[in-house]
């Protein structure tokens, strides 16, 4: 038992995880150096060292491979991260709360050769925009989750498609500023932005 009280995981699950990272840390490698579009997942399967059935059972296609690196698993963690928010606070703040535990996982090597190389064509930056769709879904329904009552819908649909609107605005600013400081305080910045900008006159 872990610290927490959980089990560890079993040989089985640690052999699934080691597998999932190798084809995520080769696919990444390859769409850097031979280019996304020209990489093929027999490529991916066989620099890996596996079957391509067994990749088609971690990873659908290219895009979930390349989701999967992009923020280090940023996505993934979007809606547990959210279900762990209190629901005694306001959805905003817990967006905010959330967004600023998981900034870190962009401030990896690996998250930040990935999002050079979505930026790289138009294909891929419209691949890139889609994401952020992606995400804002993933928000809204952990939150949906937090808080059930059916009248919040739209309230909870704004707050995610604003969170992570601030969020891809936080990230833009923190790639001009060449990621001198930490993608953390760039959020804290835009948040505090959007509050202020919500005060009356």
């Amino acid at each position: 038992m872990d610290e927490a009280g959980r089990k560890p995981p079993g040989k089985r699950e640690r052999n699934r995880q080691e597998t999932h990272e190798r084809i995520v840390t080769v696919g990444l490698k390859l769409f850097v150096e031979k280019g996304f579009e020209e990489t093929t997942l027999d490529e991916i399967a066989q620099t890996a060292g596996i079957a391509r059935r067994t990749l088609f059972s971690y990873f659908e296609s290219k895009d979930d491979i390349l989701s999967s690196s992009y923020g280090s698993g940023f996505s993934q963690a979007l809606g547990p991260a959210i279900s762990e928010e209190s629901p005694d606070q306001a959805p905003i703040a817990a967006a905010r709360s959330c967004l600023m535990k998981l900034a870190s996982r962009y401030e990896t090597p690996d998250s930040l050769a990935v999002d050079k190389l979505l930026r790289s064509s138009p294909a891929l930056r419209a691949r890139k925009s889609g994401s952020f769709d992606a995400m804002a879904c993933s928000m809204l329904e952990a939150m949906e989750n937090v808080w059930p009552a059916p009248d919040r819908r739209d309230e909870l649909r704004l707050t995610a498609t604003v969170a992570i609107g601030v969020l891809k605005l936080a990230l833009e600013d923190w790639r001009k500023s060449e990621a001198e400081r930490p993608l953390s305080e760039f959020i804290d910045r835009a948040f505090r932005l959007l509050k202020a900008s919500l005060r009356p006159d």
